[in-house]
């Protein structure tokens, strides 16, 4: 049975996220525990105006994480050791047949490429609990890969990164041949494009060694929206201007060349820790809505006015995502989507 993934603009049943338990995404302190759990909480409070969510939560977080999310949001428990939902969930697929049958593709993870800091015991088994809470076919695949690593299109498009798919830690002595028709064989993928890389502090101790869903999204067929950051003191000045230029030269599943909008990184430069990874490129699409990061910048409403333009009829709604990406990702990277089945008529 073949099996495709729809666009990320596709009706969706609900969306899955995970409340944050003990380890480094919760912090060291109360004052940063709160924070995460607020923030990942303001995600899920803003999505459930327009959809169902169902949160998976340690047993012994159940209690709290309710004081922290609206009632409308569902809680499910689960053993868990991190809570970034994109990457240890399943990626929902369709069969190609009618488009009535549910797959849940389950990809190997080991905490993003063996990462010292990282612990996946409990997350590596969250995709096969997922899918049957959904009711969907689990499907298995020896590839080692995230749902942050992979951006499709619905039309058999999909946006990869070589430091992704091709990590050592990940996918040792695999060839971009290999990846491609496992992707074929999960997601229906017939255009595999690969980017070089992703952003500097991605690429970092912390980061997941390049995700592609933090530098570019598909709003539409034939339409890529890519992160541009137009400062030359920053180093992903060089980093978006060569993935743009990658993209300039390929086409997509259907031979389109793409309409490349840049869409500007935020003007902050640097927090803490060093040189930021802030993109306005790690949203949400939802029923009726995109759930966009925001980072109490004067780039905010450019940010916003573009994605309004590239998914119109969509209320944008903003969330300050400032605590996750201080922890290494975005909103995209914290939601996973399940989406609504596309059966097709029988002639």
């Amino acid at each position: 049975m073949g099996w495709t993934m729809p666009a990320e603009t596709a009706e969706q049943s609900r969306i899955w996220m995970a409340f944050p338990p003990g380890g480094y995404t919760l912090g060291d302190t109360e004052e940063e525990a709160h924070a995460a759990r607020s923030t990942w909480a303001a995600v899920a409070n803003a999505i459930v105006e327009f959809q169902p969510v169902t949160m998976l939560a340690e047993p012994k977080d159940a209690e709290t994480a309710r004081t922290y999310l609206s009632p409308a949001v569902e809680l499910e428990l689960a053993p868990l050791d991190d809570a970034w939902m994109r990457d240890i969930g399943p990626t929902f697929v369709f069969n190609n047949d009618d488009g009535a049958r549910l797959g849940a593709v389950d990809w190997v993870f080991n905490g993003w490429g063996q990462q010292d800091w990282a612990r996946w015991d409990k997350d590596a088994r969250i995709a096969a609990r997922i899918a049957g809470l959904a009711g969907a076919e689990r499907i298995g695949s020896f590839l080692v890969n995230e749902g942050g690593g992979i951006q499709v299109d619905g039309e058999g498009t999909v946006l990869v990164t070589e430091t992704v798919q091709l990590d050592p830690h990940r996918n040792p002595g695999l060839t971009k041949d290999g990846v491609e028709a496992e992707l074929a064989r999960t997601l229906g993928a017939t255009k595999v494009i690969w980017l070089p890389r992703g952003l500097t502090r991605d690429s970092e101790r912390f980061g997941t060694r390049g995700h592609v869903d933090i530098v570019a999204a598909i709003p539409s067929p034939g339409t890529v929206l890519v992160h541009s950051q137009d400062n030359p003191e920053h180093p992903d000045y060089e980093v978006s201007r060569e993935i743009i230029a990658c993209l300039a030269g390929t086409t997509d599943a259907a031979g389109r060349d793409w309409n490349i909008i840049e869409v500007p990184a935020p003007q902050t430069l640097r927090d803490d820790e060093g040189f930021v990874d802030y993109s306005y490129i790690n949203h949400l699409v939802i029923n009726g809505a995109v759930i966009a990061c925001t980072f109490n910048d004067p780039a905010d409403e450019k940010a916003l006015a573009i994605l309004a333009n590239a998914y119109p009829g969509r209320r944008i709604v903003g969330v300050d995502a400032r605590e996750l990406f201080a922890r290494g990702g975005g909103i995209h990277c914290i939601t996973q989507q399940q989406p609504r089945s596309f059966r097709k008529a029988r002639p």
